[in-house]
């Protein structure tokens, strides 16, 4: 009886324990939870001194971050939403899920930050990627005059989709709708998220992908394969800044905010280039890997302000559907 009774007792102890353990809930897009990405390495570090459980849910790309949360709204689980970009701030903001992070740090972006909302956790620009050796269009005319096959992401779903749309549409501007007339012949498919149409591209699906100047860094690292090149266009590249923000009904607002402290520190900046495959916020004191060095550096970067997103994405969006749907 005595043994059934410390059992119990000790069953009791480890459920209470159970319960004493905050969970942190961090809403992501799949590939970064991913076991290959830097979800796994940045849990780890980050329960080493939490005292917490660090939990990543996801849903699919980024741009359907934010449709859950919206859907959620004040009932949502998420304590931290990381993902989105600057395409999607200006939409996420008014929300009125977001709380001021209260984050600083030395960022090495392209522009200056001093949003008191999110925080920046890498960045990178858009670019087809394709095979060396194979026809190489320079610039998104000569692309839809040949007869490469490309595999691009959905911009409703997936924020390298909806940086499609918004490079297409700066470069090109009231002759946008144009463009994608004369791309859509070329369009293989258009998928959900970024992780399925680079996973038919590798499986040779598709002569060219939509994803990162920073993308062959994977290949030339991991793999020691150099044959995968992204393709410099003459108009220019769009860029990307990856961001993550506190929701506003987080009853784990302390935790949450160590975090996303956590996420722009050395310790977690260091894994952002060989786990996501992008441009680190903040420069790693080891500096950038080999590897990045053979990349391409766009000559004209590309980036629509923030605040002028909502109005320029719903003009470009109408003219990809009308194009694509002829």
């Amino acid at each position: 009886m005595k043994h059934l009774i410390t059992a119990a007792g000790l069953l009791l102890a480890t459920g209470a324990m159970a319960e004493e353990t905050p969970v942190l809930t961090i809403y992501t897009y799949d590939s970064f939870a991913s076991e290959w990405g830097p979800g796994p390495a940045l849990e780890q570090a980050f329960e080493a001194d939490c005292a917490c459980d660090l939990q990543f849910v996801t849903a699919g790309d980024g741009a359907a971050l934010l449709s859950r949360l919206r859907l959620e709204g004040d009932a949502t689980k998420a304590d931290i939403v990381l993902g989105l970009d600057t395409n999607l701030t200006a939409a996420a903001r008014d929300t009125g899920l977001f709380a001021p992070h209260g984050v600083s740090a030395d960022y090495a972006l392209p522009v200056a930050w001093n949003d008191p909302d999110f925080v920046p956790f890498d960045w990178g620009y858009f670019a087809f990627i394709g095979n060396q050796g194979d026809p190489a269009p320079t610039t998104f005319r000569d692309l839809a005059d040949s007869d490469r096959r490309i595999l691009i992401q959905d911009p409703r779903s997936s924020t390298p989709g909806l940086g499609l749309l918004l490079w297409v549409k700066q470069a090109y501007g009231d002759e946008a709708p144009a463009i994608w007339e004369a791309l859509s012949d070329n369009i293989v498919t258009v998928t959900p998220g970024w992780s399925e149409a680079y996973g038919m591209f590798l499986e040779g699906e598709g002569d060219l992908v939509l994803s990162y100047t920073t993308s062959p860094a994977y290949h030339i690292i991991a793999e020691e394969d150099a044959s995968k090149v992204a393709l410099p266009f003459e108009e220019g590249h769009y860029m990307q800044i990856e961001v993550a923000g506190l929701v506003a009904g987080s009853d784990k607002a302390d935790l949450a905010k160590s975090f996303l402290a956590f996420l722009v520190s050395d310790a977690a900046q260091s894994v952002i280039p060989t786990t996501n495959w992008m441009y680190p916020a903040v420069e790693p004191s080891a500096g950038l890997p080999e590897g990045f060095d053979m990349l391409i550096t766009p000559a004209k970067p590309l980036l629509i302000a923030p605040e002028d997103v909502p109005a320029t994405r719903d003009a470009a969006l109408e003219e990809w559907r009308n194009a694509l749907s002829q």
